[in-house]
């Protein structure tokens, strides 16, 4: 036992020996490196090198490692704050909305549907108004001119039309906000038939938008069809309560550079057909200079004897009832003020022209009484 344990020490310490020895073999194969790939220091004085050690080597001491030092080598280059405070948002406070077709020659497209009372969705172009109900598809189609980038993506923004609304956010009402579970459920606008639809709400203003990714038109097509719905009616309360609103659509790169932007008007109601109807009618006859005007109340013709008090023409087409269609709340309050001091001054007319025809008859003398009929006088 001891034996064994003895020759297992002894095959340790020679192979020990031999790895000491080929260590210092490989240490002395090292051939030292020239003097000349040291850097080579000017104007030192020979104090400043000193000898450390057994090795004998060549050392600088703190003063002159520190010397000449530059200590902003690795220091990162302040933001110029100016520069930072011109860039643009996301998102422009008050957004354009006029049309730029851009260098791809952006255009959208729709779908002729008519002005039927069955249409969920119907465009008027002499209008650039946009007619659809609630919650219900609407096709836009895409056009370019050209071929555009990849990555591409079209975004939807809506706003108001008026200037004293449109800072304000379209939003949906509080009704329609609350019978909807998707965490988007503030956005006006949303995009069907696609999962790749996202909903962003920028920081600065506040203002919603969702956008969908640029598909390539298929084969033998010239144009890309993306599906929107309004998910509110404009006559919500608490939401846009009758206020007209744009819906801004753009074309833009994926790091967000606008290359194109189309604006059209969008009512949201239950009868689009009959609405894009009425107003197309009507801003024709206001292009025209025509006043709809009708009678409630015809006078019938008769061929009977007149009275034979006169009456003038002015008294005739006083009793002629029209109807006046006025545009704009204010000019309406000012029409109606006048006409209700004209009725005014109808009733007061009127009030003293009885009182001028009951001072016609002949007054009695003063002492004696009108008679009636089957009574004597007091003389019989």
């Amino acid at each position: 036992m001891m034996e064994e344990q003895s020759l297992d020490d002894l095959t340790l310490s020679q192979a020990m020996q031999l790895s000491q020895d080929s260590f210092s073999e490989l240490w002395s194969s090292v051939s030292d490196p020239p003097i000349s790939i040291f850097p080579k220091v000017n104007n030192v004085p020979e104090e400043t090198w000193r000898t450390d050690g057994h090795m004998d080597m060549l050392l600088l001491n703190d003063h002159s490692l520190t010397e000449g030092f530059d200590e902003t080598i690795f220091e990162l280059p302040t933001p110029d704050m100016s520069t930072m405070d011109g860039v643009n948002p996301t998102s422009s406070t008050v957004p354009v909305t006029s049309d730029h077709p851009g260098e791809y020659g952006f255009q959208l497209q729709f779908q002729k549907t008519g002005t039927a009372k069955s249409v969920t969705s119907t465009y008027s172009e002499q209008l650039n108004k946009l007619y659809c109900q609630l919650a219900k598809t609407t096709p836009v189609e895409v056009l370019l001119g050209k071929e555009i980038p990849l990555g591409a993506i079209i975004r939807a923004t809506a706003v108001y039309k008026k200037t004293e609304h449109v800072a304000e956010v379209v939003r949906r009402c509080p009704h329609h906000q609350n019978e909807d579970a998707a965490d988007h459920r503030s956005h006006l606008i949303r995009v069907e038939g696609s999962q790749r639809a996202q909903y962003f709400e920028d920081p600065n203003t506040k203002r919603q938008s969702v956008t969908v990714p640029y598909e390539l038109p298929q084969l033998g097509s010239e144009i890309t069809t993306i599906l929107l719905s309004f998910m509110c009616n404009s006559s919500c309360m608490g939401g846009m309560n009758r206020r007209p609103i744009l819906t801004i659509l753009t074309l833009e790169t994926a790091e967000g550079l606008v290359l194109g932007r189309r604006c059209l008007e969008v009512r949201i109601c239950a009868c689009p057909g009959r609405d894009r109807k009425t107003e197309e009618e009507n801003i024709t006859k206001m292009q025209n200079g025509t006043v709809q005007t009708k009678k409630r109340k015809s006078t019938p013709s008769s061929s009977s004897v007149k009275k034979s008090r006169p009456t003038s023409s002015a008294e005739e087409e006083d009793k002629d009832v029209f109807v006046l269609n006025v545009r704009g709340r204010e000019r309406y309050e000012m029409l109606k003020k006048i006409n209700d001091g004209l009725e005014l001054l109808d009733k007061d007319r009127k009030a003293k022209t009885r009182v001028t025809v009951k001072q016609e008859f002949a007054a009695p003398s003063s002492g004696k009484r009108l008679l009636n009929r089957g009574e004597k006088s007091d003389s019989d």
